[in-house]
This record gives structure tokens, C-alpha cells and sequence, in this order.
């Protein structure tokens, strides 16, 4: 779908005279333009209809109606960022936010955490002869990679992948006893759906970290659900990807401890080359 609006921002600057007074009537009232017909846009900018109908075709539509029908798809898919919320701007206020949301977050992870889905996870994890983590995107990638560190140490065979093409071989060559433990922040990827259900075909358990309701979870065989909503402060990042770091975190402990001294024992073994090759005691994080 053409994003108009986008357009018009980005290629703003090298539109001609009567083109930028009509980007600049868009831009300063979407509403009051899809409310306008061609001749009332024409004298709001001073410029002839045909000169708005030319405008139109250079955006890439093919008529007027045809314009006001993807700009007004495109201001229904980015309202927030349209017209975004006033936030916070010295950077003491921009750190209580941040961090206050990160607390609040975390806080709703513990209550709203499927402590029984959970446990299911770890026996499963604790119990696999192999573990794949998938996620892809900005932060689903990066709690991929996390769980992979999580779950090595404690000698258990892992590996993640980002790519899709890589996940859906990876289900498909997995050897009996893989345990799956997808990420998706939206729950809506989807290509990771269609790798899950690759897994699936081939009889693989299935954890997925996700949104409740969404197209990603239903392709899990145990589903930990994360929920969030997002702040109206487009500029702050979004505090969801704590609460999936909280829930790796605790997955990762419930299934350390039903390992036991095997967890132990590989953890050991880093914590000693750690202390002889770099830090001289074993006061520091295990390899953080």
C-alpha cells in the first residue's frame, strides 16, 4: 500500500512551487483534504485542477479519488504518527519515563505470567535433545540470541537464527526430541508463523513467546503470553521487549534448576576458564 503521507514528507523538497503548497495544505490538515473536492483543493492552493490532478500522478495515483483513497489509508495505518502525543524533553524527564515504564512493565510480567506454561517450557527444554530460538525483527531477533546464551551455559545443545528461509529448514532437518522457542513482539510475523507450522508437521514442541490472540501463537504447542500496551509517546522505545527479557530470564532459572548438577557442572566449567583467562576470581557475571 502507497504510504502518501510518507511521500509527501520525504520527497517534499524536490517537488515544484505549486506542488509543495499542496503538500502543505495535505500535510497541515489530512482530515480537512479528504473532505475536499478537487476544485476545493485547487483554490485553497491557488493552482488550477488539472495542476492537482498532475500532483496526484506524480504521487503514483490515478486520480483524484484515487489519492484520497490511499491518503486516507495511509492516515488510518500511522495516526499516532500523524499527529503524535507531546512527551517529555530534558533528559531527567525522559529518564523517569523510561524507567518508570520498564518498572511497570516488569511488574505486569509477574502477574500476568503463566506460571504453569512456564513449567511445561522448562521440563520441555530440560528434557530436548536439541533447541532452535527464532525471532527476527529488532528485538524477537536479539531474544532469540538471549535464550541461546541463557541456555548453553547450562550445557544444553542450542542454536537461533533470525532468517526465516534458515528457520524453516532448520524444523524441517531438526532430529526427533527438538524443542522450538519462537519470539514474536507483535505476533503477527507471518513467516515465522509458517516455519512454526513446518515444525509442527514434524512433530516438534513448540514454545512460543508472544502476543495472546495473535496469528504467531497460534502455532504453539505451549504458549507463554506476553501483553502489553503500548505508550501514546511514539518516541520512547518500547518497554515490551522487557517483559519478554523477564520471561527469558525466568524460563531460563526454571529450567537451570530442573537440571540441576548438570546445569551446575557446565556453568562451572566457564565460570573456571573465565577465572583463569580473564577476571582472576569468580565474582563477575557468568561471561556477561
Amino acid at each position: 500500500m502507497l504510504d502518501i503521507v510518507g511521500l509527501l514528507q520525504t520527497e517534499k523538497n524536490g517537488f515544484t512551487r505549486s506542488e509543495r503548497a499542496l503538500t502543505d495544505i495535505v500535510l497541515a490538515d489530512v482530515d480537512g483534504v479528504l473532505k475536499m473536492s478537487i476544485v476545493d483543493l485547487a483554490a485553497q492552493a491557488d493552482v488550477s485542477p488539472p495542476t492537482v490532478t498532475r500532483f496526484c500522478r506524480r504521487l503514483g495515483c490515478d486520480s483524484y479519488a484515487d489519492f484520497k483513497v490511499r491518503l486516507a489509508q495511509s492516515r488510518f495505518v500511522g495516526q499516532r504518527y500523524l499527529a503524535p502525543a507531546a512527551g517529555p524533553t530534558s533528559v531527567q524527564e525522559i529518564a523517569q519515563g523510561v524507567v518508570n515504564g520498564i518498572q511497570s512493565i516488569i511488574y505486569q510480567t509477574f502477574e500476568r505470567l503463566d506460571f504453569n506454561a512456564v513449567e511445561r517450557a522448562a521440563e520441555s527444554i530440560a528434557a530436548s535433545s536439541h533447541v532452535l530460538a527464532f525471532g527476527s525483527g529488532g528485538a524477537s531477533s536479539m531474544m532469540a540470541g538471549e535464550i541461546e546464551t541463557r541456555l548453553f551455559r547450562l550445557g544444553l545443545k542450542v542454536a537461533s537464527s533470525e532468517d526465516h528461509q534458515l528457520q524453516m529448514m532448520r524444523a524441517a532437518a531438526a532430529p526427533p526430541g527438538t524443542v522450538i522457542v519462537a519470539f514474536s513482539l507483535s505476533g503477527n510475523n507471518a513467516q515465522l508463523a509458517k516455519a512454526l507450522t513446518v515444525a509442527g508437521e514434524y512433530g516438534l514442541t513448540r514454545i512460543v513467546v508472544t502476543r495472546s490472540a495473535s496469528l504467531v501463537s497460534a502455532q504453539a504447542d505451549i504458549l507463554l503470553p506476553v501483553n502489553w500496551h503500548e505508550d501514546a509517546d511514539i518516541l520512547r522505545p518500547t518497554p515490551g521487549r522487557y517483559a519478554f527479557l523477564a520471561t527469558v530470564d525466568v524460563l531460563a532459572q526454571t529450567v537451570a534448576t530442573r537440571l540441576g548438577p548438570t546445569a551446575v557442572a557446565s556453568m562451572r566449567r566457564i565460570k573456571h576458564q573465565l577465572v583463569v583467562n580473564r577476571d582472576g576470581d569468580d565474582a563477575q557475571p557468568l561471561g556477561d
